[in-house]
């Protein structure tokens, strides 16, 4: 009875019915604590999957619970290098990302590749698995090199053990993209990865399957970046319907989702809207993940960008702020996430008149992205110019006793250059008339 039900439970969960899969491995897990005790290797397996139901259900307290009580009973009953006991370290890793303590992740993930490759080699399929998950956590500690050789190995060993199209090597597939698209700029790379993650996951999960619908939000995120205005909304609210359905309103998923549709409401101009999906965002993952968690963190990064775009610098500010001291406590001051707040604050000072701070942050900007992307990458070079126009001298204006008149006239050499991301002419004259009344 207690078999039968574990793997309706595995059913439900690979169909994404996530509710219905904690019902089945709950009333399997009392079964078997019930029939062998609460330290049988079958209880332990049952232990183990609700640790990975709860990490997709959003639980993280309650899933560290899980996977930490079958770890330590693993170890007990099998000893620590058996490959049952490395799958729940390799979770505890995936745990520790989603938790923002990519120190204890990365501690995980290498105890669990160096047991997986002595075991049973550096091809097998639990080893690959072990790889991509630590290219998932170096490109999230900025270290984007490593992030790409984690994930071609990982992509090469699945498609020789596993095909083309299974489901584990299109999440390499996709996660190369979101590699090449968030990290590296490489958007024609990054689409034909999408595609061939969305066509696969497609045929293999159906178009309601939370990895499919995860693909179509990346489709989005890039089809902004492309400046695909439409088509982005397109994927977005196909996705942002998808997983209310699948995982529910205020699954971090979804709110992920909201996050970034309020984003693009931003660069449509409807700041109503955008204003509506990024507060719903903060509240749920907030509420879900903490205060200091990364994606809490980058909702409060989206919150600043909307402030700025509505004219509310000081709230923009604030927000800024929030985002850069707790993406320097999760992710280190040279991450890529930190240094584009230290740039979005450059600006901001600028626009405020506040000369000296924004040379300082697009100085600090600058030598990050240098040392992360090398001296000749776009950003330095774009930063470069904007610390030059902060010069009185080169802005065409002089300073006065406030830096207004330079601010000014830096903020439109500045907004207005052909490398700016985010900002719009409009919203520069708004600004530019806010520094002169």
């Amino acid at each position: 009875m207690e078999l039968a039900l574990f793997n309706l439970g595995l059913l439900y969960a690979d169909q994404g019915k996530l509710d219905e899969a904690e019902k089945v491995y709950q009333r399997a897990l009392q079964g078997k604590e019930k029939a062998s005790g609460p330290d049988h290797t079958s209880t332990l397996d049952t232990v183990h999957n609700l640790g990975l139901l709860y990490t997709n259900q959003g639980k993280l307290d309650e899933a560290e619970e899980m996977y930490q009580r079958a770890m330590q009973g693993k170890e007990k009953a099998w000893g620590r290098d058996h490959t049952s006991t490395l799958d729940t370290v390799n979770n505890l890793g995936l745990l520790y990302m989603d938790q923002g303590k990519l120190d204890e992740a990365e501690k995980m993930y290498q105890r669990a590749l160096q047991g997986y490759e002595k075991s049973l080699g550096p091809g097998h399929t639990s080893t690959l698995n072990t790889v991509h998950n630590l290219g998932l956590l170096y490109a999230d500690q900025g270290k984007l090199d490593e992030a790409e050789k984690m994930y071609q190995r990982a992509l090469q060993g699945k498609e020789k053990a596993w095909g083309r199209d299974h489901t584990s090597t299109l999440d390499t597939v996709n996660n190369l993209g979101i590699l090449y698209h968030r990290d590296q700029g490489k958007l024609g790379e990054a689409e034909k990865m999408y595609q061939r993650a969305l066509q696969g996951y497609e045929k293999a999960s159906g178009p309601d399957h939370t990895s499919t619908l995860n693909t179509v939000n990346n489709l989005g995120i890039l089809y902004k970046s492309q400046g695909k205005l439409d088509e982005a909304e397109k994927m977005y609210q196909r996705a942002l319907q998808g997983k209310e359905k699948a995982c529910g309103v205020d699954h971090t998923s979804t709110l992920n989702t909201v996050n970034n549709l309020g984003l693009l409401y931003v660069k449509q101009g409807k700041l109503d809207e955008a204003e509506k999906m990024c507060q719903r965002a903060l509240q749920g993952t907030e509420k879900a993940l903490g205060p200091g968690h990364i994606s809490t963190l980058r909702t409060v990064y989206s919150l600043g960008i909307l402030y700025v775009d509505q004219g509310k610098l000081d709230e923009a500010e604030k927000m800024y702020q929030r985002a850069l001291q707790g993406f320097e406590k999760v992710l280190g001051p040279g991450h890529t996430s930190t240094l584009d707040t230290v740039y979005n604050l450059g600006i901001l000072y600028a626009y405020q008149g506040k000369l000296d701070e924004a040379k300082e942050m697009f100085s600090r900007a600058c030598t990050g992205f240098r040392a992360v992307l090398g001296p000749s990458c776009n950003e330095c070079q774009d930063l470069e110019r904007k610390i030059a126009s902060l010069d009185p001298t080169q802005a065409g204006g002089t300073r006065d006793s406030e830096g207004t008149q330079a601010g000014v006239e830096v903020t439109a050499n500045i907004a207005l250059d052909g490398n700016e991301k985010k900002k719009s002419r409009s919203v520069v004259i708004r600004l530019m008339r806010k520094l002169l009344s």
